[in-house]
């Protein structure tokens, strides 16, 4: 197939938008291309680049058509209206029963022609997610867009971008593109494929490939930390932006002043990272080191020792400022900076920073006992959490707080537990990153994250498909790791309560009809009930179960990432939905192990059989759920069947009351022998209604008995 390629040249775009504008092109490409196109062309990007290569078909013909017209005698300005908009003549009409119809015939698509056609348009409506306009045209772009290189089999395409009397600055597509501004000048260069086009960019110093420049950088710069025995802070995050930054990439190394050394590596590296994009190091046994790597744009003629000069003064007067925020904040308490929060807005909905701190406390309070944490120390790190965003530090670097929440906590004579969870109470903060361990950190990460998704579920800030401003899919992962990683029983549905009840919004005479309510009226409307042992108001009970939902799906989430059964975890969450977490895992990990053998996959087919069965008939005359009729079992199978389900269900409900999951599934798994008997041997809709009823009664006993441990219609396979 014919090559195509596609390269938008312009100023420099910025390295956190390249990387989603050329995969959204390749999209757009392939969906505008379509006729042609089946598969998405490889994007590349850089600094100065978005650009597309794939294969596409040279011409398609398409099928003809038939267009139903108007029905016969109808007024002729209605005949003439439908032959305009399709332009054609009255002679090309037939009748075709009661109307008229009309014989399009297919068209011959070519790609020069259809990339011309679609192309224009495409990039005039480029979703950047910021974009400028220059000069007098009304066309926009990241940055001023200065060349389209379109190139198909080898030979330009030529389209204009002009649109009516807007010239776009007489861009058009052509042949030419540029090398690196710098090292390779700014003189234009034509190309007749992607092969020629890396290998030109690469003789006029520019990688093309995004991974190639990350590797190099990587590469490079570890060969010269590990020359010097160090080893360089891994940072995927800024090794994909620096890779964003550079064409030709030049790693070098600097020196960070000895005066600077004292300052905590957290400092110091957020510094570096977010003001210079550089790139910190480290000693073997994990003390930062006095070195920093950089990487150059350009081949220094000197080696780099003036590039890494001025690199190192201006990380000096970075590091200044850093150590100023340092000595100022750690001349007063941390407990000093808390009357600040109080003119700090935590959401307009749910009050302040001061007011949401007097909520940690309390709900830490609630959650130390049942963690193992002691109460008071939970309650000091709860109070401390937060203090450190009314800091000098934080408020220059955000990315520090907690971190210097710790420093501050230490600096100034707390428990060594008390700072370590003021340190550790936001984690984990992604993924890869460890949760917290410790019981008073335990706590204070705990309420920080219920507190969250309590207040702003009440408040009716729930994530969408297309966003969640407020990370509380993230807060919810949170949970279900501390609770799985620390294997800890906790009730949550309490919990959620509990958060709840500490917002002033729902209690007393501010409490707003509003808050909540949404949550809980939609989990209603499902037909759920509140268990009879509940100690909260059914309102607040319903909140808590619609929260535990969004807990639920995202535990799913997770073990889905994981490979593991997640339709497992919703089919027993659907039938008994629990709010203690490690029960939950432990309860359907004996499902899934019984699923996994001939008996639990023979009884899951079994299962799914009685509920067709049931499903059709019940519409006939149903339901069928009264109780079995001992007399009407003729068959032996059926007593047998009949008498299996009566005592696996007694010994399944006692085993799961007694968390002893793998013998209620051991238990449940029995049943394949007499289940398997009956549906051999025993006709259901047998001709006698009475006969009939009776055994759908029992197929309907039968699923109850394992609607009671797992709702089999959501496992899969």
């Amino acid at each position: 197939m014919p090559e195509l390629l596609i390269e938008l040249f312009s100023e420099e775009i910025p390295a956190r938008m390249q990387a989603r504008a050329a995969e959204d092109f390749c999209g757009l490409l392939q969906k505008a291309l379509a006729p042609l196109m089946t598969a998405a062309p490889r994007p590349l990007y850089g600094p100065r680049r978005i650009a597309a290569v794939g294969e596409m078909a040279a011409r398609a013909e398409t099928p003809g058509k038939e267009e139903r017209g108007p029905r016969i005698g109808a007024p002729e300005a209605a005949i003439e209206g439908f032959l305009r908009k399709h332009g054609a003549a009255r002679d090309a009409l037939t009748q075709e029963g009661q109307f008229w119809a009309l014989q399009k015939p297919g068209q011959v698509i070519e790609a020069p022609a259809l990339i011309a056609e679609k192309l224009p348009a495409l990039l005039r409506g480029f979703p950047w997610p910021k974009s400028m306009r220059w000069g007098t045209s009304d066309f926009a772009w990241v940055r001023p867009l200065q060349r389209i290189l379109c190139i198909l089999d080898g030979q330009p395409v030529i389209f204009p971008l002009a649109n009516g009397e807007d010239a776009v600055h007489g861009l058009a597509s052509a042949d030419l593109t540029e090398g690196h501004r710098v090292l390779a000048g700014t003189e234009p260069f034509a190309v007749r494929g992607f092969a020629e086009y890396e290998r030109l960019l690469r003789d006029r110093f520019v990688i093309a490939d995004a991974a190639e420049r990350e590797r190099i950088i990587e590469e490079g710069i570890n060969r010269l930390a590990a020359a010097e025995g160090l080893q360089v802070v891994p940072d995927r995050g800024l090794l994909a932006e620096v890779a964003g930054l550079v064409e030709w990439p030049v790693p070098l190394l600097g020196r960070i002043d000895d005066a600077f050394m004292d300052l905590p590596p957290e400092v110091m590296r957020t510094t570096m990272r977010v003001n210079q994009r550089y790139f910190a190091l480290r000693h073997p046994d994990g003390r930062a080191a006095a070195r920093f790597a950089v990487v150059s744009n350009i081949i220094p003629q000197d080696g780099g020792a003036a590039i890494v000069a001025g690199n190192e003064r201006v990380l000096r007067a970075r590091l200044s400022d850093a150590r100023f925020f340092w000595d100022l904040d750690r001349r007063q308490r941390l407990e000093e900076f808390l009357p600040k929060l109080d003119a700090v807005v935590f959401h307009a909905k749910l009050g302040t920073q001061g007011q949401r701190v007097s909520r940690l406390e309390s709900l830490a309070a609630i959650i130390a006992p049942l963690v193992g944490a002691d109460r008071a120390l939970a309650t000091r790190a709860a109070r401390l959490a937060k203090a450190d965003l009314a800091s000098g530090m934080v408020g220059e670097f955000p990315e520090l707080q907690g971190v210097m929440g710790r420093y501050y906590a230490l600096h100034a004579g707390e428990d060594v537990r008390v700072a370590e969870a003021i340190g550790a109470h936001y984690r984990p903060l992604g993924p890869g990153d460890a949760v917290p361990s410790e019981p008073v950190a335990v706590a204070v990460a705990l309420a920080d994250k219920l507190d969250q998704l309590a207040g702003f579920f009440a408040a009716d800030e729930r994530p969408t498909g297309s966003g969640d401003p407020y990370a509380l899919r993230r807060a919810a992962l949170g949970v279900i790791r501390i609770l799985r990683e620390n294997g800890l029983r906790l009730g949550l549905a309490d919990l959620i309560a509990e958060a709840f009840f500490l917002y002033p919004q729902a209690t007393g005479t501010t409490a707003s009809p509003e808050f909540g309510m949404a949550v809980a009226t939609e989990k209603l409307k499902t037909g759920w009930k509140a268990p009879s042992d509940s100690r909260h108001p059914p309102m607040v009970a319903a909140f808590a179960a619609g929260l535990l939902d969004f807990l639920a799906e995202r535990l799913r989430v997770q073990l889905r990432s994981e490979g593991a059964r997640h339709d497992v975890v919703a089919a027993v969450f659907g039938a008994a939905p629990d709010d203690d977490l490690v029960r939950l895992l432990a309860r359907s990990d004996a499902l899934a192990r019984m699923l996994a053998t001939p008996d639990g996959a023979n009884l899951l087919s079994a299962y799914r059989r009685a509920a067709n069965i049931l499903r059709i008939e019940n519409r006939k005359d149903g339901p069928h759920d009264g109780a079995v009729d001992p007399a009407l079992l003729v068959a032996g199978p059926e007593r047998s069947l009949a008498e299996a389900v009566a005592a696996t269900r007694a010994a399944v409900t006692a085993a799961l009351a007694a968390e002893d999951f793998l013998g209620a599934m051991e238990r449940l798994a029995g049943l394949r022998a007499p289940v398997d008997a009956f549906f051999d041997q025993v006709m259901v809709n047998d001709p006698n209604p009475e006969l009939r009823r009776n055994r759908l009664r029992l197929l309907n006993s039968l699923c109850a008995a394992m609607d009671a441990v797992a709702d089999a219609s959501k496992i899969e396979g």
